[in-house]
């Protein structure tokens, strides 16, 4: 790691730290390679599925709990008439500890989206207003562009990319972007000098005359 003055927005934390230095970090970076690539096999081949067999997700999931259902149910009773013993089954429960912090968790988000939306509605943040118009905007022209299971698998694929990517050659894009900013700085410094500034001098001129 270089210093902060060589990085992006001048910043201190690694990528590690910036994602949250959880487990989602360790799989976006690769931290922990087996449960990455598995996230991948199992994207690519969710999107095989639904593209090329033509199922929807509601008919697929349909189709594997009926399945699943059809295969326990027989091998109970093939296991009570042989007495075999019955399919081992994890405890299915949920414990209102994990119910309350899944419940506070949407309650802060939706009340999160329901102040931006007041504030919006009021007109009280004009460049929050414009930052929702433009995302919301762009999800309109990515969507007429692709369709949703497949947009989920590209945004997928990107995180799982783009950051590990990142992290592996930070110094270089670092050092590049930077160069490239201070170079349309002096572009912009130099367009100025030579155009915007007699752009000005005419609109003087033409005030004086007038």
């Amino acid at each position: 790691m270089g210093s902060s003055d060589r990085r992006l927005f001048h910043r201190k934390r690694t990528v590690h730290e910036i994602l949250g230095g959880g487990l989602g970090a360790d799989v976006i970076l690769w931290k922990r390679k087996n449960l990455t690539l598995g996230i991948l096999l199992v994207t690519l081949a969710a999107w095989v599925v639904f593209e090329r067999s033509g199922y929807t997700l509601l008919s697929l999931v349909s189709s594997v709990l009926l399945l699943l259902a059809i295969i326990l149910f027989l091998w109970a009773k093939s296991a009570a008439i042989l007495n075999r013993p019955a399919p081992h089954l994890p405890e299915l429960h949920l414990s209102e500890e994990i119910v309350n912090e899944v419940a506070t968790l949407v309650r802060t988000r939706v009340n999160y989206i329901l102040s931006v939306s007041q504030d919006i509605a009021l007109g009280k943040d004009s460049r929050l207003f414009l930052k929702v118009v433009a995302c919301l905007r762009i999800i309109v022209v990515v969507g007429g562009l692709t369709d949703f299971l497949t947009l989920c698998c590209t945004s997928l694929v990107i995180v799982l990319t783009i950051p590990a990517l990142y992290e592996r050659y930070e110094d270089y894009i670092d050092e590049f972007v930077i160069l490239c900013y201070r170079k349309s700085q002096q572009l912009y410094v130099k367009i100025d000098e030579d155009y915007i500034n007699i752009v000005r001098e005419w609109i003087m001129d033409i005030k004086k005359l007038s």
